[in-house]
């Protein structure tokens, strides 16, 4: 992208030390779990995109260790090796201070992942070892800094003399094992990040080397963010191949990618800033939307297709779109909004984006009139499905029944008293027995519960017309009372937490893993709220005595179990609850329904594209890929049900 930047001694600069880093790990890299671990690979990883960005380089190699260390090697133009108007040498400077780097200086870097400067020394700090070496002016140079960057070696010439255009930096590290809870490194997790960043840069092969088992993944894709649609649509039926625009304005380099599905009413849209992905979206996504929306609907009423009389709204012609909108932006323009940098603020993207889309669609459309007209078509039909959907839920909120109405509701629904709605809790449970004990051992005051007969339908193997006529899944709807689908409004919802309390079984575990599915596939903002949570039972209670001398311990693991003996004491005794029925109101509500003593588990997504493939492997029609991903990621223990997918956050 654009001409090559001088990158010298005198583009590193020191803003201030570490010492912060190592007596809260959390506020740099988030956490100290596996989660903050991965993190430093990102930190070291980015630094060698950002080389592949400027244009220097064409290949990145990760390995992982055997000794839970982790290599990357780029082939950029190597960090710069002369002393730096410190005293110090550079790459100490780079590896030991923090924010210092060639990011705060734009002749550098034009553009770059790192913003704030301190992703290298924050590895450091964090490391038991890190050491670099680097290629330049056919030298092989070497330094190492051990125990959080306190023991510095010197920076050294090692081995024989390298080709003068041999170039480029290779840093390793292995994460202090007294900051992180694990330090084993999962291949799924950085493989599945390589491939991202992959797909974004365009022609540069990125290879992951695993030493642990000794394989070799390579990721390269020429067709770039055109691939990286297609790998994202590979469960579903598309409608004609990926559309590709790209172009410049306001110095900001846009490129767009979009496709549509027929097995989905969901908008799939992911955003990059400097190849950072905005979960949050930002300005640039913005821009998309608003653009992307006029440019069909200015198509439409110019031929006549759309008239004032319809409510197609952006919505509607999104339905069913998975879309990459990427921005390059120079430092200067480049605002995040919070530390996290998941939401892009450059006001000049939202423009910038607008104006691409315009010009290009534009002529796209007019160019692929059969498309177009078949898009605006769809879109009217989804228009008129929301408007229905939105009848609907006025109707079942204000307990209307229309001419031939046929709502389906199993009945069972007992309410809470509050109308606070955001304090109310809706608690689905497996059977009528178990309904029975929430409903006598409940808090009448804000937790409404609701039995369910048996196993709710699959969302993902049918279209939302069959889904509703399921009884269990229309009770679901209309008890939450805020739509379904895209018309799902969750300002609407008449409770503040959905709790899906099932036993501690196969069976339950199916029950749980469907009603996921549905408020995944059509409720998704109850999730993305971190609204719908998991109630975790206990397992055992060991006990021994009655009556008011009984002396008693709830166990939810089989480590808790093995305490509890102990503190129990000898001529226990040991109940397994193999379902919620077996508990009577007053146990059911101390262990698993008061708000002071029970265990929730509250659903998140960490990575919304990984979870939609990973729904749509688990719960769709083929069972050959299910069968292949459970043999290669699922170890059958208790811990693993709750902590395989990493899709799911415990609280």
């Amino acid at each position: 992208m654009g001409e090559k930047n001088e990158y010298s001694e005198s583009s590193i600069e020191i803003l201030e030390g570490l010492e912060a880093v190592r007596k809260r790990p959390g506020m740099y890299i988030g956490s100290t779990d596996s989660r903050g671990l991965h993190h430093l690979v990102w930190e070291i990883i980015d630094n060698a995109i950002d080389e592949a960005m400027a244009g220097y380089g064409n290949k990145i190699i990760v390995t992982i260790g055997n000794d839970h260390s982790i290599t990357v090697e780029d082939f950029g133009r190597g960090i710069p090796t002369g002393k730096h108007k410190s005293g110090i040498p550079t790459p100490q400077v780079v590896y030991t201070v923090l924010h210092a780097g060639g990011k705060f200086n734009s002749s550098s870097y034009s553009t770059s992942v790192g913003l704030h400067g301190v992703g290298a020394s924050v590895v450091t700090a964090l490391s038991s070892i890190l050491e670099v070496t680097i290629q330049l002016h056919g030298k092989k140079y070497y330094q190492s800094y051990q125990n959080g960057g306190r023991d510095i070696s010197k920076l050294s010439v090692i081995g024989d003399a390298v080709p003068p255009t041999a170039t480029g930096t290779k840093v390793r590290f292995v994460p202090d094992k007294n900051v992180f809870s694990t330090i084993e490194f999962k291949k799924s997790v950085i493989a599945e990040r390589m491939q991202e960043n992959a797909f974004l840069l365009k022609g540069v092969e990125l290879v992951l080397n695993d030493e642990r088992d000794h394989t070799t993944q390579s990721f390269k894709y020429p067709e770039g963010l055109i691939a990286y649609v297609k790998h994202l649509n590979r469960d579903h039926a598309v409608i004609g191949s990926p559309v590709a625009f790209s172009g410049t304005s306001l110095d900001i380099y846009v490129e767009v990618v979009f496709q549509y599905v027929t097995d989905s009413y969901d908008e799939d849209i992911l955003s990059f800033a400097n190849d950072i992905k905005t979960l949050d979206g930002g300005t640039h996504e913005t821009g998309f939307r608003s653009a992307f929306t006029r440019s069909f609907s200015d198509y439409g009423r110019k031929y006549g297709l759309i008239k004032d009389k319809d409510k197609v709204d952006g919505s509607d012609y999104r339905e069913g779109l998975t879309a990459i909108v990427s921005v390059r932006i120079p430092e200067k323009l480049l605002q995040f909004e919070g530390q996290v940098k998941s939401k892009l603020g450059t006001p000049e993207a939202r423009n910038a984006v607008e104006a691409v889309i315009n010009e290009k669609m534009a002529y796209f459309l007019e160019e692929n009139k059969e498309f177009a007209n078949s898009i605006i078509n769809k879109a009217q039909k989804a228009s008129q499905v929301r408007e229905a959907a939105r009848k609907a839920r006025e109707d079942a909120r204000s307990n209307k029944k229309g001419k031939g109405d046929k709502l389906l509701l199993s009945g069972k629904l007992t309410p809470a008293q509050s109308k606070k709605r955001e304090e109310c809790e809706l608690i689905l449970v497996e059977g009528d027995s178990a309904g029975g004990s929430a409903k006598q051992g409940r808090d009448r005051l804000f937790q409404a519960i609701l039995p369910l007969r048996g196993k709710v339908i699959n969302s993902e193997k049918v279209p939302l017309s069959e889904l509703m006529k399921n009884v269990e899944i229309n009770t679901i709807v209309h008890t939450i009372g805020a739509g379904i689908g895209q018309e799902f409004d969750v300002k609407d919802s008449n409770y503040g937490k959905i709790i899906i309390m099932t036993d501690a079984d196969t069976d339950g575990a199916h029950i749980q893993v469907l009603l996921l599915t549905f408020f995944y596939r059509c409720m998704r903002p109850l999730i993305d709220k971190g609204m719908v949570y998991v109630a975790m039972p206990p397992l055992y209670k060991v006990f021994k005595g009655s009556g008011k001398s009984e002396k008693f311990q709830y166990c939810w693991t089989d480590e808790e179990l093995e305490v509890a003996k102990k503190n129990i004491g000898a001529n226990y005794s040991i109940q397994r609850y193999k379902g919620l029925g077996e508990m009577n109101p007053s146990q059911l509500w101390e262990t698993t329904m008061n708000p002071e003593t029970r265990s929730l588990i509250q659903v998140g997504i960490q990575d919304a594209q990984i979870a939609d493939h990973r729904v749509s492997i688990l719960m769709g029609q083929d069972p050959h890929p299910r069968r292949e991903w459970i043999d290669e990621n699922v170890q059958f223990t208790m811990e693993d049900s709750f902590t395989k997918e990493g899709e799911v956050n415990g609280k």
